[in-house]
């Protein structure tokens, strides 16, 4: 039986991170795009943790973890109301169509 060691919590990370720069780099709605972005942010919470669990840091790893997802919170409600705004505005949510700037 194996036990689930630190290779095992960096290929996840590695994953969820792929996935999250294929859903920012691919996608022309704002709201995947920051779906992207949450799955990066994510991925670096698993990093933070496994690497406080097995790199015996103590709880600065918990500490880092915690500070990502309040950033991710307030990136999360900032940028939806940005979203709203544009689509408001242009009524359209895809970023490669929204490049003209208003007064």
């Amino acid at each position: 039986m194996s036990q689930i060691g630190l290779n095992h919590f960096l290929v996840v990370s590695s994953i969820l991170f792929g996935l999250g720069i294929f859903g920012i780099v691919t996608r022309k709605n704002a709201v995947m795009v920051l779906m992207g972005v949450e799955l990066v942010l994510n991925s670096a919470n698993i990093n933070f943790i496994a690497f406080a669990k097995f790199g015996n840091f103590g709880y600065q790893g918990q500490v880092m973890a915690l500070f990502v997802i309040i950033l991710a919170a307030a990136e999360a409600a900032i940028a939806l109301a940005i979203v709203l705004n544009i689509y408001k505005t242009f009524s359209n949510v895809n970023v490669d169509e929204i490049d003209t700037l208003k007064d």
